[in-house]
């Protein structure tokens, strides 16, 4: 039979051929080929098809599917350009703008003359930004060996610093400051091939300075990862304050930042400036110090120092009148410029480990016995307390015996009668033993004359200033230390006994005070009475043209009446005229004070003091020297204030 074709044109017969719906519902395509329409005739059912097969099960897993990808994909794009979008754009933009700061010109400091004492110096420093290195590990570690080796340091050592200020990434970190022109010029050429290289421009300080002054200005030093999170106002490149006068008055020399905005290119290099605001210079500060009396001050001091085989000490001298210091010595002491970008690891490890401490200062940070610079506060508690008029006398004889216990003058025999003039002149002892603990009897149960006892003893020392701060505007000052019966059976387990207070009536035992209290409670002997906070800040020197004068803090008046400290002085001018001070008799000024010889350890050399003022009759100054291990204060400490005290008033 021949084939019929179905598309035929004459061929009536096509109205009877249809797709076959019972097999399309269950196949994708019916079938391949010529024959694709078929009779709609049972015996053509087993037709064979080509294609897959789908159930409605698959059908709905497919669809589920789709649909569970579309809603992640969605999810995915709604956090990064809803949730993130911001922080993302902001990424994108640090990547093209950035923010450079420009760092502000630090204050000046000047002496009370309005001598400069620290200036700035331009320089050059290296620094990278991390963010700008090669991405490749290689890469990097190559680009870090050629920074390491014209910047003379070692590969670890940039690894280390780019670690401690990892979060800083765009940020431009400090690497070596004070580096050469040369160096300068390398590290140019070299920021073709790698813009992490930044070779920027500062201020580096610059001390004009004798080393006498080194504690009282301090110095500065590259800002730590701790203080950037102590104080998120700071940046990696910053220099900051870490002692003296730079610390106490950070925020003040340190001025404001500038800013620029820069556009950078997909390498990190600068194209363009967007911005730019200029900073604020630090305000200039006048300090009371006067400079030229400072280091004839200290060339004193060293020159004593020596003569006698010996290399610590202090000396302070104030302004009686509003508490101004007017010098101020530590020695030994250091040379400032060290720490200004300079400093050798091995340099600073011979200042830290130098048994001297050239980096102590022991005007306010020292904790010494007072030894007998301490009497004229206890004679006067006696006086206020009535427990003693100006009259009262008691008979040394060389000592006090108490059971088995003996507690001796220091001169053998004794000074005979004893008042509290000549007990302050002669530094009497016996008389400091009785009005400070008072006398027992035989039975020593009882007393025959009671003294002021321990806590009337430290509630005057306190009133002085001592066991405290006195607050003074430089860091790292000491309390000093007043033990008391409490305190001793707390730590040392043992009961107080008469002997101990006794011991603290002569400035011995467990009393330690700093040479700046010492100095302060001298102070308000001189000028009747009031007890100012120490300072060293005089004005500051706003941008502006403005002033900001530092005026005197009282921290003590009215708590001595007139004519006990009137008593108290003139025992003092008596220590000069006969008593311990004699050697100062001789000056063209009057002068009144204290000698002082302070034991601290059974197998060493006392300390020795001296604290006084001058002129008596209208005081000017009070002056405090200190000599560790120096001696007896009469032979000692006393030389030394006689010829600050002439060239003061002589020259």
């Amino acid at each position: 039979m021949q084939d019929e074709d179905i598309f035929g044109k004459n061929n009536l017969g096509h109205q009877k051929y249809k797709l076959n719906k019972t097999v399309d519902n269950n196949w994708i395509e019916s079938s391949y080929g010529k024959y694709s329409w078929i009779r709609n005739t049972p015996e053509d059912e087993s037709t064979e098809f080509l294609g897959a097969s789908l159930t409605n099960f698959k059908l709905k897993f497919v669809g589920f599917l789709i649909i569970f990808i579309s809603v992640i994909l969605f999810g995915k794009v709604f956090y990064l350009q809803i949730v993130k979008g911001k922080e993302y754009i902001a990424m994108a933009e640090t990547n093209r703008i950035r923010q450079v700061p420009i760092l502000a010109e630090r204050g000046v400091i000047y002496d009370r003359n309005q001598k400069a004492l620290v200036g700035n110096a331009p320089n050059f420093y290296l620094a990278l930004v991390p963010n700008d290195l090669p991405k490749d590990g290689v890469a990097r570690a190559e680009a870090i060996k050629k920074i390491a080796d014209i910047a003379n340091l070692l590969p670890q050592e940039i690894e280390e610093q780019l670690s401690a200020f990892k979060s800083y990434n765009y940020q431009s970190i400090p690497i070596k400051n004070d580096i050469s022109y040369e160096q300068a010029v390398y590290f140019e050429i070299l920021n073709n091939t790698y813009p992490a290289i930044q070779v920027k421009t500062g201020l580096q300080r610059e001390y004009s300075i004798p080393e006498s002054m080194s504690h009282i200005i301090g110095y500065l030093r590259k800002i730590t990862k701790d203080d950037l999170e102590n104080d998120k106002s700071y940046l990696p490149v910053d220099d900051i304050g870490k002692s003296g006068v730079e610390a106490q008055y950070e925020s003040v020399l340190r001025g404001e930042y500038g800013k620029q905005q820069i556009e950078v290119d997909a390498i990190g290099k600068e194209v363009n400036v967007l911005a730019k605001k200029d900073p604020i210079r630090g305000s200039d500060i006048i300090i009371s110090i006067d400079s030229d009396f400072q280091n004839k001050v200290q060339t004193i001091l060293q020159k004593h120092l020596r003569a006698h085989g010996l290399s610590r000490g202090s000396v302070i001298i104030s302004d009686v009148s509003n508490g101004e210091i007017i010098s101020m010595v530590s020695s030994p002491a250091y040379d400032n410029n060290l720490f200004s970008g300079k400093l050798s690891v091995d340099d600073y490890k011979k200042l830290i480990e130098n048994p001297n401490k050239p980096l102590f200062n022991r005007s306010i940070s020292g904790e010494y016995p007072s030894g007998s610079t301490i009497k004229p506060v206890f004679a006067v508690a006696a006086l206020e307390e009535n427990i003693i008029t100006e009259k009262t006398n008691f008979r040394s004889s060389g000592g006090i015996k108490v059971g088995e216990w003996f507690f001796p003058d220091w001169k053998i025999g004794g000074h005979g009668l004893t008042n509290v003039r000549k007990a302050i002149a002669e530094s009497v002892n016996t008389f400091f033993y009785i009005i400070g603990g008072g006398l027992l009897d035989n039975t020593l149960q009882n007393f025959t004359f009671e003294g002021l006892g321990v806590a009337k003893l430290a509630d005057y020392a306190k009133k002085f200033g001592l066991s405290a701060k006195l607050g003074i505007d430089l860091p790292s000052e000491s309390e000093g230390f007043l033990p008391s019966k409490e305190w001793k059976e707390r730590v040392k387990k043992e009961s107080w006994y008469i002997g101990d207070t006794y011991h603290l009536a002569i400035g011995q035992g467990d009393l330690l005070v700093t040479p700046l209290q010492v100095n302060f409670f001298t102070l308000a002997f001189a000028n009747g009475g009031t007890l100012y906070q120490p300072h060293i800040l005089k004005t500051i020197m706003e941008q502006d043209g403005s002033a900001i004068v530092n005026e005197p803090i009282v921290l003590n008046k009215n708590f001595i009446s007139q004519k006990n400290i009137n008593i108290i002085r003139q025992g003092l001018r008596d220590s000069v005229l006969y008593g311990s001070s004699r050697a100062l008799s001789d000056l063209s000024v009057e002068v009144a004070g204290k000698t002082g010889t302070a034991e601290w350890r059974t197998n060493k050399t006392p300390h020795a003091w001296f604290t006084g003022f001058a002129p008596y009759d209208n005081p000017k100054i009070a002056i405090t020297v200190l000599i560790e291990e120096g001696g007896e204060g009469s032979q000692t400490a006393v030389p030394i204030a006689k010829e600050i005290l002439w060239w003061y008033f002589n020259m």
